[in-house]
């Protein structure tokens, strides 16, 4: 079959492979090149049936339509141009290249020499002559036609989200009623046992690790390991190709349209701030090979080297117009056209970096502000990077929400025992106002978190002091050490019923204090379940048992515990408020917030620097700048992370009567009723949470004056 591109106007805006319904519009950019050929495959992707130049270039977009060639079409890209690393240009047309917009990847990556630019056993100013297509995988032209039946996005407003971070394969791997042929697959994330468990423990958000085109590092394959968690992308539009259980990329869009249809949204996380193309003496598999000197950001005193902020070997260039572009199209089309939620952006502050400085102004942020889709939906930041000012937590612009290690590590030091820990624990319970209260950003700007797919699960975090990652052939080095973990007198599983009885009880009080903080609540899949990784603290290659979510806690009480938790959040508005509670009070005198010691008097400086203190309790109302219609009802809690203490409970906005209604404490039946003497005792290391008894309003038609009176000293149990 010979192929030709049309005589007629074939320029297109969309980049890439884009079906028309009679042919196909190809059109890739690069700025350097002197020539792009397009080269067709056999659709089982072996042999090279057609290389053809494309024949038009305007605004360093190279494009060409091909009448007739259609959905399944096999194909990619070679360039000619100039091969002078010194000056950060490294093309080779021996080298077939990924289209940066291919909608699907076909074929299995094959580790070969040949598929680096420079010959292996030379420096990288050498130049390499073999043609890697046979060990190289292609894209794949799409059909974008797809019936979603009606479906639409929801939006669920941020104070009402619960996010569940997961992996594709991790999650469903073990799941005993997951049909072994959907295990590992988008299908079997969407299988009616999965999304029955996500809905009865009350999740909204479906947080998932990378699920674009990654590839399995080399150095990791001859391990006899892998790119378990996928940070290694080469297709930032295509799904992962390994995660379909066919050959259809439809079933990506099956997976979304059945969450939606159970309430729950779809959150990618998605790394643009480096490829899996590594350093200057990594393969030339697409970016490097189109235009290395416009796709990376390179060394400004040698651009023969990438400049790295992100420990991978590369950084994309996101302040060049045409790479900003290729993101924000991803962007869109996993909206548009995926019908995806929202996003998680891996060390986000790479992505706000101009002039290799982070700039919370900066241009990507401003085009993500403006864009009337992307504006709209769930955008969270990993607000750091490893380069210089990379750490940005509380730095990242309105819409974003931004990951929250602070609120991991002080709740874990609170429960672990740690001294001068009452203030940090303070704000964090509150919404982190001191990194998060100022440019008008909201309480929901932190996304609170024990733990995620880096570090210690949260039973780990309790069963070890250390980080065992021998598994992962680097002697123990890699992940991090300072982990705030205890292992509460065994290191790791043990047989010890007091033992496991402490840990159980530690567990409730996380999960309980992530519950009832103000902000955004995430949880790691298999937490719930009482998931370990043996200690490993960066599974990230353990695409194993190690890795994947066991899930044998089923029937553990600790999953009932964790389900109630999330519906006493659901139930009570006054923990997952709009606005930072700071203390003030309203023109008729309610008290919105107030700290208190276990006598029942304020805090005061000397509480707050007491090292010793391990009791502190809050009363919680709703803010005073919320609409009135809004209705809360008030809460007192008490985090005790010392003995058990008599607490005094306070008589504030009126209140003089309290029932406890939340008791981490007690091994069963931690959300009963129970009608309180004033003072209670407060279990040792345990979380307890108080309602008003008796009408909490005053009276309807009440004057501002009555108002005033009744919040100071009218309101009684009925």
């Amino acid at each position: 079959m010979s192929f030709s591109f049309s005589e007629l106007d074939f320029l297109k805006p969309e980049l890439g492979a884009e079906y028309t319904g009679s042919g196909t519009h190809f059109a890739i950019f690069s700025a350097h090149a002197e020539q792009i050929e397009l080269c067709l495959f056999s659709p089982d992707g072996k042999n090279e049936i057609a290389r053809m130049p494309l024949p038009k270039r305007e605004g360093d977009i190279w494009s060409g339509y091909i009448a007739g060639v259609g959905p399944g079409t096999v194909y990619g890209y070679r360039a000619h141009g100039p091969y002078d690393p010194g000056a950060g240009h490294r093309f080779n047309p021996n080298k077939l290249l990924l289209d940066p917009y291919a909608k699907q990847v076909t074929g299995d990556l094959k580790w070969d020499d040949a598929l680096f630019g420079y010959q292996i056993g030379e420096d990288d100013l050498s130049f390499d002559e073999r043609d890697s297509a046979p060990f190289m995988v292609k894209g794949v032209v799409q059909d974008p036609d797809f019936d979603w039946a009606g479906e639409e996005a929801i939006r669920r407003p941020w104070p009402d989200t619960i996010i569940y971070e997961a992996h594709v394969r991790g999650l469903t791997m073990t799941h005993p009623k997951v049909p072994d042929r959907l295990r590992g697959t988008f299908l079997g994330m969407c299988s009616d046992p999965i999304i029955d468990h996500l809905v009865k423990l009350g999740i909204s958000a479906i947080e998932l690790l990378p699920i674009q085109y990654f590839l399995d590092d080399r150095y990791l394959l001859e391990q006899n390991l892998s790119n378990y968690w996928g940070y290694q992308t080469l297709g930032f539009f295509a799904p992962q190709s390994r995660y379909m259980s066919g050959d259809k990329i439809t079933e990506i869009k099956t997976m979304v349209r059945k969450f939606h249809a159970a309430g729950i949204e779809v959150i990618m996380d998605v790394v643009y701030n480096h490829t899996a193309e590594g350093s200057e003496k990594g393969p030339t598999l697409s970016f490097r090979g189109l235009d290395n000197a416009s796709y990376y950001i390179l060394s400004p005193d040698d651009p023969r080297h990438t400049f790295d902020t992100t420990g991978t070997g590369n950084t994309l260039n996101v302040a060049h117009p045409m790479v900003m572009r290729m993101v924000l199209d991803s962007l869109r089309y996993w909206v548009g056209v995926m019908h995806i939620d929202g996003f998680r952006f891996d060390l986000a502050s790479t992505l706000g970096r101009q002039d290799l400085e982070f700039d919370r102004q900066g241009g990507f942020f401003g085009a993500i502000r403006q864009d009337p889709i992307l504006s709209g939906v769930k955008l969270i930041a990993e607000p750091w990077d490893i380069g210089e000012g990379g750490y940005q937590v509380g730095g990242f612009p309105y819409p974003f929400r931004e990951w929250n290690d602070k609120f991991r590590d002080d709740v874990r030091r609170f429960w672990k025992g740690d001294g001068g820990m009452v203030s940090e624990v303070a704000a964090r319970v509150t919404g982190s106002a001191p990194q998060f209260n100022h440019s008008d950003r909201g309480a929901t700007s932190s996304v609170n978190l024990l733990s995620a797919h880096d570090g210690f699960t949260l039973m780990d975090t309790v069963s070890f002091d250390g980080k065992h990652n021998e598994a992962n052939g680097e002697d123990n080095r890699d992940g991090h050490s300072d982990n705030h973990s205890d292992n509460m007198g065994a290191e790791g599983a043990t047989d010890n019923a007091d033992i496991n009885t402490a840990r159980a009880r530690r567990r409730r009080n996380m999960i309980a204090t992530l519950m009832l903080s103000q902000g955004v609540p995430m949880i790691l899949a298999g937490d719930e379940l009482g998931n370990s990784q043996g200690g490993n603290n960066n599974a990230y290659c353990q695409d194993n048992d190690i890795g994947w979510t066991g899930w044998d806690g089923l029937d553990d009480p600790f999953l009932d515990f964790c389900r109630q938790a999330v519906a006493f959040r659901k139930a009570h508005p006054v923990l997952r408020q709009e606005r930072f509670l700071t203390g003030e009070v309203s023109e008729d005198g309610r008290i919105e917030i107030a700290w208190y010691k276990p006598d029942g008097s304020f805090m005061d400086d000397g509480a707050w620097n007491d090292d010793g203190l391990q009791v502190l309790g809050v009363y919680l109302s709703r803010s005073v700048h919320a609409p009135d219609t809004e209705t809360m009802d008030d809460l007192f809690l008490v985090f005790n992370a010392g003995g058990d203490c008599q607490i005094h409970l306070p008589e504030v906005n009126g209140l003089q009567q309290w029932s406890r209604i939340l008791d981490t404490g007690t091994e069963t039946d931690a959300f009963a009723v129970h009608e309180q003497d004033n003072p209670v005792i407060v279990y040792a290391q345990s979380v307890a949470v108080f309602a008003p008894t008796g009408q909490t309003q005053p009276p309807e038609g009440a004057t501002k004056a009555q108002r005033r009176r009744w919040f100071q000293f009218g309101r009684r149990s009925k």
